[in-house]
């Protein structure tokens, strides 16, 4: 069966890359010196075995590509590793501001490096932080390059909000954060913006002339579009993309990035096809490829370089070079290819929703206009065909996303496709031509007639967005499934795209089996929050909190992975005290008993022993967000996700 993939395993190495790479991170323990030199004798063992066919090759090659996968995993987590802030701290903070971003919400935060705290020595002060802007600070507006000081909180990146949930330490480790936290007090800048940072500089520049140019939401809607910007959206018009599946536009991805290269394509081919002169005597075609592929290097300088983009530019080039060396443009191998470069790169990236939604997306695109183009099939009238193309393209992809943004963002849009079908056009004949326009222009200061044009087109798709978010049966919440329904999910999707043959059907079963999975998914009985903050229960009528406000973002992130639309406020009013709950250090010390609750959740250490099981923050500093079920089984994040680098466990003892 293997023999009939001749031609078509290269497609597998990628696959085999990124089970190394998933095989690493799933790990509960760091790997020991001596797993890496097992790798690296069998490593040695397989290349050395010389009598095997195609089919002894094909598996040495993919036992290879794992082994390989897992130890640059490795590596790369290694890499990354900086000073993390081993304490909560309060005081002045010095830093070079390296990054501007809203949360979730809708504060403005700053990326901070060169990082200085008061009475501390280098060695223990983080090397780079985030801190969200709170209270009054309208006055202020950052520039990226400069040093500013201000009075803040900090704390170390938190734990995950429940064992098996998003890992946020994780996350904070790839992006080198060692400590996170929000300011109210006034910030002042110590020194201007030097000769550093020119690019993110020239970035900001451009975002903040696009904000001048178009009033309100088109403004920082056309910021994330041309520089990935996208501190000048307002939270609920991000909820508004998000619920109509359009939250993929504001990111710069294979969508953007395949309009931008190939309306410059077109333009170079067809403006050289005006001079017979000149096409005569040179290549058109490669010549517009080459044009295309140095507007999309700019273009990838100037986004910031997201992992979403990288992978776009990556697909880009491989298919222009393709062009170049007169080979077939787009095609699964160049997929594989661009794959493989972003996992080498950045082997974290295999974990995230970026990553994993975008090629997705790419690989059903690929596969299924393959299979239509092979096949010679025609739909409707030529007229017609580019609206087929259109409605057909936004249905694969989204149906190929659908399964991994309900598992990571715990909701379906039920009419993404209509919004899709109405925006996406407009995206490629408004937005993209007049982003061009904006830029030919701006040298003789006309760059407001592109903008403007853009600004009609994102209007446009602002307006579909808003529509059909405003329909109550918009979304559909889903509970978070567990672990293993997103692996088989995404292996009987390469399995049905990559394998030749009727075998290939056989990929219906990995997404029946996932399907099973996810039905039978249930949620934690208890939830209790890392430092013992909030108290989830769950019972028929949804979870339970134990507050209506603070722990906010827990509170979230709980009920969502419940599929629950309720507010934290709403969810307090279901709260029957099934767990005790105090908070507050002098009502605490003071307690001598539990309020006749078998478990007792406080905020801080009690002074007395108690007839119950008390769950503390120095309980908790071991342990991590708890589960507990109706049989009173205890489940902790550091059971499930281990004693790895980036989880500080040992550091809290």
């Amino acid at each position: 069966m293997i023999l009939s993939q001749q031609g078509h395993l290269f497609l597998w190495v990628p696959v085999c890359f990124a089970i190394g790479i998933g095989g690493f991170f799933s790990l509960r323990i760091e790997p020991q010196a001596s797993v890496y030199w097992a790798a690296l004798s069998a490593f040695v063992a397989l290349l050395i075995v010389k009598r095997f066919q195609f089919v002894g090759r094909a598996l040495i090659i993919g036992i290879l590509a794992m082994a390989v996968g897992f130890v640059l995993a490795s590596v790369r987590s290694h890499s990354v590793a900086e000073t993390r802030l081993g304490f909560r701290y309060y005081g002045p903070v010095e830093g070079r501001i390296v990054g501007i971003d809203r949360s979730a919400s809708d504060a403005v935060r700053l990326s901070l490096d060169r990082v200085v705290l008061f009475d501390m020595s280098p060695a223990r002060t983080p090397t780079r932080i985030r801190v969200a802007l709170h209270g009054d600070q309208e006055h202020f507006e950052p520039l990226i390059g400069e040093t500013i000081v201000l009075a803040a909180h900090l704390s170390p990146p938190s734990g995950p909000v429940e064992p098996g949930g998003f890992d946020f330490q994780r996350h904070a480790w790839f992006q080198k954060l060692g400590a996170v936290g929000y300011t109210r007090s006034p910030i002042m800048v110590l020194l201007p913006a030097n000769d550093s940072l020119v690019i993110s500089r020239i970035r900001q520049q451009i975002s903040n002339h696009i904000r001048l140019t178009l009033p309100d939401n088109s403004g920082g809607f056309a910021a994330a579009v041309v520089t990935g910007d996208r501190s000048g959206i307002d939270q609920s018009s991000l909820d508004s993309l998000r619920d109509s599946n359009l939250a993929h536009l504001l990111a710069i991805s294979g969508l953007h990035m395949g309009m931008l290269t190939g309306f410059i394509f077109a333009l170079v081919r067809g403006g050289l096809a005006l001079f017979p002169v000149i096409s005569m005597r040179v290549p058109a075609k490669k010549c517009a490829a080459v044009s295309a592929l140095v507007v999309a290097s700019g273009y990838l300088a100037l986004s910031g370089g997201a992992i979403a983009t990288e992978r776009a530019y990556i697909m880009v080039a491989v298919a222009l070079i393709a062009i170049l060396l007169d080979r077939r443009a787009i095609s699964l191998r160049a997929v594989a290819v661009a794959a493989l470069v972003v996992l080498i790169l950045t082997p974290g990236a295999l974990v995230s929703p970026g990553f994993q939604m975008s090629f997705a997306a790419t690989t059903a695109l690929v596969a299924v206009f393959t299979e239509i183009r092979d096949r010679e099939w025609i739909f409707g009238p030529k007229w017609l065909r580019p609206i087929i193309a259109t409605i057909l393209s936004s249905a694969i992809a989204g149906l190929a996303t659908a399964p991994f943004g309900a598992a990571h963002f715990n909701q379906i849009s039920q009419m993404g496709l209509i919004a899709n079908v109405l925006s996406v056009p407009a995206m490629g004949i408004i937005v993209v031509p007049g982003g061009v326009l904006a830029a030919l222009l701006s040298p003789f200061g006309g760059s407001w007639i592109g903008l403007n044009i853009m600004g009609f087109g994102l209007d446009w798709i602002m307006m579909i967005s808003d529509w059909v978010s405003g329909f109550n049966y918009s979304v559909r919440m889903v509970p978070q499934p567990n672990r293993w329904v997103l692996p088989l999910f995404a292996l009987g999707a390469l399995w049905t795209a990559f394998w030749q043959g009727h075998a290939r059907n056989l990929g219906v079963v990995a997404f029946s089996l996932a399907a099973v999975l996810w039905s039978k998914t249930e949620r934690p009985y208890i939830l209790i929050s890392d430092n013992g903050g909030l108290v989830g229960v769950m019972h028929e009528g949804g979870r339970a909190l134990s507050k209506p406000r603070g722990s906010g973002f827990v509170a979230g992130v709980w009920l969502e992975n419940d599929g629950d639309a309720a507010s934290q406020v709403d969810a307090n009013t279901r709260w029957k005290q099934q767990v005790g709950h105090v908070t507050g250090r002098k009502i605490v010390e003071k307690l001598e008993k539990c309020g006749g609750s078998a478990i007792l959740v406080v905020n801080a250490e009690p002074l007395h022993e108690l007839p119950c099981l008390v769950i503390s923050p120095k309980y908790l500093r071991e342990t991590g967000s708890i589960t507990i079920s109706q049989t009173g089984d205890i489940r902790t994040s550091r059971q499930v996700h281990g004693e790895r680098m980036w989880h500080p466990w040992t550091e809290n003892q």
